[in-house]
């Protein structure tokens, strides 16, 4: 919720028992003019508060409470007009009444109130932010908003390239927000949910620069930051094993987020120390309070039962034999890392992986899903590699004995899939937490 539309409020209650006190006080010297004068104004801080909740979009309790009393204010003000004096006790009355209804509807639709922003960019990481999503969204108490932002491909020159917008590909059981509708400063929101902390420094893609967190910082006390990924447990005292998490540790939406929710207590102590390298022992007290090791939303998507998956229809019947037999199914993941360190080596590993599935397809099928920014990636980075990788993916599809998914749905894909085979990700630790087997591919052997 607002501080500026909770401090309005708040005031105004004040206001408002202030000035039935004046009014009281004038009516009983005999100051008619003056209370008079006095309830005007009592009603046009009663309608620019009506008025402000209205422009944010909020509960419209507050707003018949409201009506009720500028309805109370207008008939006592005629009643006044008319025979220059009135009942002071039952004056009073009308008053009070109407002022305990308001503060009772303030204090419960905007006071208690809490506002919770959610600014997913890829679709396909919604999973990161859901579980926390549908907790707020459950929660009578707040005002939950999914806001979707823009994201841009990164030109090999590091300028921002092509923008894209995802909220149109969201469940929908998601009510989707427009970004350019919502006004960030009025409604100054209790807490802003991201799962991006690159800001300016990721190589492939950048989401909006007016979503860099730096900048929600200007919005919000409590900037919460949620990794989209989950990584393998490390040692907090393994220094080296830390030292290749600097990177991930110190990122910009780390250092600006308020709060940093992290997959587990282990890996909070990860970040501590990763942190406390970074910015030195005087800082730890700040990294101990903004690090939680609560878990990751990831795992709870990846645990729910998976009735309502929908496969689609050319998938089945790739997946089950004429028999009526289902085949077993190997997820197999391609990811940015590899591309980049291997180069030439990652496509011919590809191929060699592709013609060795399509030997065993009949009792197997490949579910290719590569990295959703893999194209993206090559683009900026690796350009040179990507003709031949689009040839790869368009072989694949024409051929049609394996499933290639590049849909934004990963848990639909690891649920319907029996193992895992590719590159170290971070989806390997989403197939361990289901008991799924997990196969790590050598880009250097080709069979």
């Amino acid at each position: 919720m607002s501080d500026t539309l909770k401090s309005i409020a708040r005031n105004m209650t004040e206001l408002l028992e202030q000035a039935h006190e004046s009014i009281v006080s004038m009516l009983l010297a005999g100051n008619v003019e003056a209370a008079l004068g006095l309830l005007e104004d009592c009603q046009d801080g009663a309608v620019a508060l009506g008025t402000r909740i209205e422009e944010l979009k909020k509960t419209s309790d507050v707003i018949n409470v409201l009506e009720q009393y500028c309805e109370t204010l207008y008939v006592l003000h005629e009643k006044i007009l008319k025979t220059g004096t009135a009942d002071i006790k039952s004056f009073k009355e009308a008053l009070s009444q109407n002022l305990f209804a308001i503060k009772e509807s303030v204090r419960k639709n905007i006071l208690e109130r809490k506002t919770a922003v959610f600014l997913p960019y890829k679709v396909s990481m919604w999973d990161s932010l859901e579980s926390v999503w549908k907790a707020a969204d459950e929660d009578s108490a707040c005002d939950a908003y999914v806001i979707p932002i823009p994201y841009y491909d990164k030109t090999a020159d590091g300028t921002l390239g092509e923008m894209h917008y995802e909220g149109h590909l969201y469940p929908t059981y998601v009510p989707i927000t427009d970004y350019q509708s919502f006004d960030f400063a009025a409604h100054r929101p209790d807490m802003i949910f991201i799962h991006n902390p690159y800001d300016e420094y990721n190589y492939a893609t950048s989401v909006h620069p007016l979503f860099y967190s730096k900048n929600l910082k200007r919005f919000t006390d409590n900037l919460i930051y949620i990794p989209y990924f989950v990584l393998e447990e490390i040692d907090p005292f393994d220094e080296r094993a830390v030292k290749n998490m600097g990177h991930f540790c110190t990122a910009p939406g780390v250092i600006h987020a308020d709060t940093v929710i992290v997959q587990s207590e282990k890996m909070r102590q990860v970040y501590i120390r990763a942190l406390v390298e970074f910015a030195g022992e005087k800082s730890r007290g700040i990294w101990e309070k903004k690090i939680l090791g609560l878990g990751s939303p990831k795992y709870d998507k990846v645990l729910e039962d998976a009735v309502n998956i929908t496969v689609p229809e050319e998938w089945e019947k790739i997946i089950y034999k004429t028999d009526g037999g289902r085949k077993k199914v190997v997820f197999y993941n391609t990811g940015l890392g590899a591309m980049l360190e291997y180069n030439e080596a990652m496509l011919d590993k590809i191929e060699n992986v592709l013609k060795d599935f399509f030997l065993i397809r009949e009792e197997i099928v490949l579910l290719w899903r590569p990295h959703p920014l893999m194209k993206a990636a090559m683009q900026s980075m690796k350009p040179q590699l990507l003709k031949k990788y689009e040839r790869l993916v368009v072989a694949y599809q024409s051929e049609g004995w394996g499933i290639y998914d590049d849909t934004t749905d990963l848990d639909r894909a690891i649920k319907i899939s029996d193992a895992y085979y590719g590159d170290p990700s971070s989806v390997i630790q989403l197939f361990r937490k289901v008991g799924k087997p997990v196969m790590v591919q050598n880009v250097n052997v080709l069979e």
